[in-house]
């Protein structure tokens, strides 16, 4: 399986978004192991800061960037989501009554 991280390094004056991928066992989600190893091959040395949002900190004290943050981990498996504005336009857009053509 397949799961591509969106993600933020948040850096003094700016921020920018980047994603990686991680290859976790078919069924799993990625685990704190798998996300450290893929910034690892990226070339960021970290340690997990803050689990339940995902921020990971520099190990380096001389780092270029304060922390990176997780903000989206795509497995690929489709999510649905009612959009309730495209409802509302096709709602008004179709008859009210059916009638025969």
């Amino acid at each position: 399986m397949e799961c591509i991280i969106h993600f933020e390094v948040v850096h003094e004056n700016s921020v920018k978004e980047l994603r990686g991928l991680i290859f976790p066992e078919e069924g799993k989600t990625p685990s704190e192991k798998d996300f450290l190893l893929m910034f690892e091959d990226m070339g960021y040395k970290l340690r997990l800061e803050d689990r339940d949002n995902l921020v990971f900190k520099p190990t380096d004290p001389g780092a270029e960037f304060n922390y990176i943050r997780v903000r989206k981990v795509d497995t690929g498996e489709k999510s649905y989501k009612e959009d309730s504005e495209l409802k509302s336009v096709v709602s008004g857009l179709l008859p009210r009554e059916s009638r025969p053509l």
